[in-house]
């Protein structure tokens, strides 16, 4: 072999072992995300950074390595921290979400906002992009009868059904209301059979496995029914949250479980520093 040739051929070589590179990455990138889904984070746990610099903490959030966030209305949690986001129009809330290399497609809104201006807060939503709005309880009494919880329903179905014709779909966390009993029956399990599963979707806290809400469970026994979920890392030892990954909870499971109940996207929800420390995890999960 020349030396000519021969550096033809190292030039070659290294070439192709640059493309095997290029293309086993890519393929580590496609198996990575569990679902195949954006990693997601809530904005609730850096609220006060929000309400502080919105743009510069995206920047944060982006380069923590999450790919998407769920909003919180400015309008029903403007004592929360979120007042500041009413400041730019949903127009440019969408182009200061995607310049920081994000995608929002949720929002959390309070029943209370919707039951004083739907068709605003819809149009709000439309302008940011959203597709989804999620409200995070019914807001009822914490010790409901039946009926309490069947008008609760009922009030939801409508909103549901004028959100559905303006191309959103309605979601529902599970919070308070959510967690009571009625006659030793769970609320929320009346809530699978009272709301109509056309219009209303759940959003599921993982978190509230500490109560006995376990999230595989509930997946599998509603299919269908879930649209998202918020992340949290429990540790059954400490009781408290801990990084994904790093906690006593089976998230291949979980995730296997989320295909079933039909999630389409999931959101980390803890402290800054442990959603951070969740990131590493969740890009290597296999589902």
């Amino acid at each position: 072999m020349s030396s000519i040739s021969r550096r033809e051929f190292v030039k070659t070589l290294t070439a192709n072992a640059a493309m095997a590179g290029l293309v086993s990455a890519g393929a580590l990138d496609l198996r990575a995300n569990p679902l195949g889904l954006p990693i997601g984070c809530q904005t609730w746990p850096v609220r006060k950074m929000i309400a502080q610099d919105f743009p510069g903490t995206l920047k944060q959030l982006a380069e923590a390595g999450f790919q998407a966030i769920e909003l919180c209305s400015p309008v029903g949690y403007a004592d929360s921290g979120f007042a500041g986001l009413a400041k730019y129009s949903g127009a440019e809330l969408r182009r200061i979400i995607t310049d920081a290399g994000l995608k929002c497609e949720s929002s959390h809104f309070s029943i209370q906002e919707l039951r004083k201006d739907q068709a605003g807060r819809i149009a709000w939503a439309k302008d940011v992009g959203l597709t989804q709005m999620i409200v995070p309880s019914l807001d009822g009494p914490r010790h409901p009868t039946l009926d309490d919880v069947k008008r609760a329903a009922d009030e939801y179905n409508r909103m549901a059904e004028k959100a559905a014709a303006a191309g959103i779909q309605q979601g529902l966390h599970n919070e308070d209301f959510e967690l009571t009993r009625v006659d030793g029956q769970r609320t929320y399990d009346l809530l699978f059979s009272l709301l109509d599963p056309k219009l209303v979707k759940f959003q599921f806290q993982v978190s509230t496995i500490a109560q006995g809400y376990d999230a595989a469970d509930y997946f599998t026994r509603y299919p269908g029914r879930f649209i998202s979920m918020h992340v949290q890392g429990w540790s059954f030892a400490r009781k408290t949250e801990a990084p994904v990954g790093q906690d006593s909870l089976d998230w291949k499971r979980i995730f296997t479980a989320a295909k079933i109940g039909g999630i389409k996207n999931y959101f980390v929800e803890m402290d800054l520093d442990l959603m951070k420390a969740s990131v590493p995890y969740l890009r290597q999960l296999e589902v």
